[in-house]
């Protein structure tokens, strides 16, 4: 990018995070989530630190916070309430302690020179809430302020007084108590003087609980009022109601991060000794830590543990403890030298879209997938980002060239939920849907009934390369060394063709490949025959019939041992299978919870076509038989359940395990067959329409005893 490129997107970032500020400060209706707006800042700074020339006084760069509210009166800070610096990786931490060490240690002289081993730090759980400032003279609360702009803030006075664990009155502590903090005489004295007869400042951040926030929106939801969307910003628009009953109601917290009053006290650790002495919460959490790789560690532990704060934590804040070496380092910018905000790994990133290429999958089905200019979510670096379908495309709106929004939830796919339209040049290229198959040239197709593009060439490569890959998967057979690579090696050699050509394969067939030789020949051979017996449902699934997915093979591996009772046929081959489901007729199938009648259509047409029966043919030569499922009949015999949001203590897999191990069955979609919707954190539309039908609804806690 060069300076002319560079000024034009400078331009167009400020605007947008100007906008976006706006949204979330002043209106409390914020359009992308922290991570998105943060992602834009920092190519912001990016830019400006490449282009210093382009900085401009009124840069969201150059300015710390949002605007004040009209309706509440203004007030000054009289120190400036400033931000921080963020730091997103091990590696940047490093790089802040080295630049701390470079400024200190001219300061130091022969055998007192300062070293990375004479810096110790105090370690804080970076809350997601509002900051603010309470001001206390005679130790009464006489004023309650937002950070605002880091310089002028709100009077919210009467609203945080409605927060219990903001004290009205400072407690006096004894000067016992203070000693025992390893406080001097001379400290203890002008922290008493103050408290009785001064002005003292406390910093902290106003927040609401995870669990506060969900009983508010169950409490909205049955009064039909707009619902909450996250606990930062209910904390937010709760501290700026022009009601405080309002902001009562809304039972918000508060913990000290900073006593800004001068006392000269050594440690800043102390600090928060002092603020629980004068009775005032801070986090039990927070640790003093004698290096920077032990307050790497607590920031590790926390990332892995944040489910068991009580509140919304985006990372730790690391503070030099040593309270004397902060004029010393100094501040520059919009924040301190002597702290870092060591963030958590986002979900969420803005970036490039470059390219959409379109992959083809074993049933033929070409999908977009979305080349993006390289970015770090959830501490993975995203080069690449699925699109689901062309339906998809048109819904976002998105184009080549658009700076769009990426989400990695969890462990999954990255997925593009979003575009940042206000940022296009006009240089962005409309993406359309493919003529032709990339891999063997035959036009696709588009079914009325599906949204989505499909190679129909049974013979295509690629489909038929990746149907083989999915045979040997890990959702598949499960066949140990057995890789794409060798798979496509066994492909091009001719000895594959379908999966019941590798169960044909000899020792010196291996032998005479590339790369293959006695004891990895012997291995795969045997590795092969070991899934000669597969669970009839994973055969199922590992057939790639369109529309059948993990849990309908459970569910469709069930019913065929139930009807292979009624025929009195013994379901042990591939042939077996193909002999039961062609004597069904299309109802018997849909009568199956999530079989409608495009899984149904899709099922019968893949047992009806003579390629895919003389592919069972084969499999039943070679040896091919099947286990079949154990069908527990236990509290949940033949019932049917829906899972639905996230659920605090299981995963979905393991829910769904307890289920089959009562005998009971899950579905995807709600209807009148359903006898059971578990419902978790989040719930999507599932639970309206389970309400709406008077399906029973279980908490977690209502299913574990159901199960146990």
């Amino acid at each position: 990018m060069n300076r002319l490129e560079a000024h034009k997107r400078i331009i167009k970032l400020r605007q947008e995070i100007e906008r976006h500020n706006y949204l979330y400060y002043v209106l409390d209706k914020p359009e992308i989530s922290d991570a998105g707006w943060d992602s834009l800042k920092n190519e912001l700074v990016r830019l400006e630190n490449e282009y210093p020339d382009l900085i401009t006084t009124d840069s969201p760069t150059q300015r710390v916070g949002g605007r004040s509210l009209a309706a509440f009166k203004k007030v000054a800070h009289n120190l400036p309430m400033i931000s921080l610096f963020d730091s997103f990786s091990e590696e940047e931490m490093l790089a802040w302690e080295d630049r701390l060490v470079k400024i200190l240690s001219p300061r130091f002289h022969g055998d007192d020179k300062l070293s990375k081993t004479d810096l110790n730090y105090y370690a804080e759980l970076k809350m997601d809430g509002l900051a603010v400032s309470l001001i206390y003279k005679n130790g009464l609360l006489i004023q309650a302020s937002t950070r605002g702009d880091g310089r002028v803030g709100e009077d919210v006075t009467a609203n945080l007084k409605t927060i219990q664990a903001i004290p009205l009155r400072l407690r006096v502590p004894t000067s016992n108590e203070l000693k025992k903090i390893g406080l001097s005489e001379e400290i203890i004295n002008k922290i008493l003087k103050t408290v009785s007869n001064g002005n003292l400042e406390i910093r902290g951040e106003a927040i609401m609980t995870e669990a506060v926030l969900k009983k508010l929106n169950e409490q909205y939801k049955k009064q039909n009022k707009p619902l909450l969307a996250n606990s930062r910003n209910a904390a937010a628009g709760s501290i700026r109601q022009l009601d405080p009953k309002i902001t009562a109601e809304r039972q918000l917290d508060f913990y000290c991060y900073d006593i800004a009053t001068e006392f000269d006290i050594p440690w800043h650790s102390q600090e928060h000794e002092l603020a629980r002495l004068l009775g005032v919460k801070t986090l039990t959490s927070n640790r003093s830590c004698k290096n920077l790789a032990e307050m790497i560690n607590f920031h590790h532990y926390w990332e892995t543990h944040r489910n068991k704060l009580p509140f919304e934590c985006d990372g730790v804040v690391a503070v030099v403890d040593n309270v004397k070496l902060w004029p010393i380092l100094g501040t520059v910018g919009k924040g301190p030298r002597y702290m870092m905000a060591y963030k958590f790994a986002a979900e969420q990133a803005t970036t490039k879209l470059l390219d959409v290429v379109w992959q083809i999958g074993r049933t033929g089905i070409l999908t977009p997938t979305a080349k993006l200019a390289p970015v770090r979510v959830k501490g993975v670096t995203i080069s690449n980002a699925t699109l689901h379908n062309f339906d998809e495309i048109k819904r976002l709106g998105v184009k080549i060239g658009d700076t769009v929004i990426i989400e990695r939830a969890g462990d999954v796919i990255p997925k593009i939920i979003g575009v940042l339209e206000k940022l296009r040049t006009g240089q962005e290229k409309i993406i359309k849907p493919p003529l032709k198959c990339p891999i063997c040239g035959t036009k696709v197709v588009n079914l009325l009934e599906e949204v989505a593009y499909r190679c129909p060439n049974k013979n295509c490569y690629a489909v038929n390369l990746r149907r083989l890959i999915h045979w040997a998967s890990k959702t598949g057979l499960d066949i140990e060394n057995l890789g794409p690579k060798i798979i496509e090696q066994l492909v091009n050699e001719g000895l594959v063709l379908d999966p019941a050509d590798f169960y044909k394969l000899t020792k010196d067939d291996l032998l005479s490949l590339e790369r293959f030789a006695e004891l990895s020949s012997k291995n795969l051979i045997s590795a092969i025959l070991l899934k000669k017996q597969p669970p009839l449902e994973k055969l199922l699934y590992a057939l790639s019939i369109n529309h059948l997915g993990e849990e309908t093979a459970l569910l469709l591996a069930r019913s065929l041992v139930y009807w292979s009772e009624q025929q009195k046929i013994k379901l042990t081959t591939p042939v077996a299978i193909k002999k039961i489901i062609l004597s069904l007729t299309k109802e018997e199938l849909e009568k199956l919870p999530d079989v409608g009648t495009k899984v149904a259509d899709s099922i019968l047409s893949w047992f009806n076509n003579l390629t895919n029966q003389k592919l069972l043919d084969k499999l039943t030569t070679v040896g091919l038989t099947v286990v079949l499922p154990v069908i527990t009949k236990g509290k949940l015999n033949k019932q049917i359940l829906v899972l639905t949001g996230t659920l605090p203590s299981l995963t979905r897999a393991e829910a769904k395990a307890k289920i089959r191990e009562q005998g009971g069955q899950t579905s995807e979609s709600v209807n009148q067959q359903t006898d059971y919707v578990v419902v978790g954190e989040n719930p999507g539309n599932k639970y309206t329409k389970a309400k709406k039908l008077g399906i029973k609804i279980l908490t977690e806690k209502d299913f574990l005893k159901l199960v146990s």
